[in-house]
């Protein structure tokens, strides 16, 4: 399970991989279901057992969350109890950070040209990089203009 720490630009790999990791440890079950009611004398059994699901997956998410988040950027987050809002209120620290590196990239390959020193490999690859962070940031590049960018001097 490799999460990167976020630091920004990598918002959209970092989140993917936290999803991922979520769901394969099953903690994704806090950002899936709202919290359960809270627990009285008069609580079923089933009902704790729910609970606890609940409240080890949304504890454990939060570990998980907040151990890959820089201590820079995590002292920009409210510190909340829920994975879920706490998951939130990362993201809304990142989309406008996400469309201004979106555009960056944007502008990048289409104003990249091959520079007939390096080899042609390494400069196909680098446009495919860029449009695959492109998609990562949910822009995906067609590949018909992915292309015709790539070939053109």
């Amino acid at each position: 399970m490799g999460i990167e720490t976020l630091i920004g630009a990598n918002y959209s790999a970092w989140n993917d991989s936290l999803m991922l990791t979520l769901g394969i440890t099953e903690f994704d079950y806090a950002l899936r279901e709202p919290a359960p009611p809270a627990l009285t004398d008069k609580s079923t059994t089933e009902a704790k057992l729910l609970y606890e699901k609940w409240e080890k997956a949304n504890r454990m998410a939060l570990m998980f969350i907040k151990n890959f988040i820089s201590p820079i950027i995590r002292g920009a987050i409210p510190d909340l109890a829920n994975a879920k809002a706490y998951l939130t209120a990362v993201e809304e620290q990142f989309k406008g950070t996400s469309k201004a590196h979106a555009s960056t990239l944007v502008m990048k390959l289409v104003s990249t040209k091959y520079d007939g020193v390096s080899g042609i490999r390494e400069h196909i690859m680098m446009m495919n990089d860029m449009a695959r962070k492109l998609k990562g940031l949910d822009m995906e590049i067609n590949d018909g203009f992915l292309v015709h960018v790539t070939t053109s001097t």
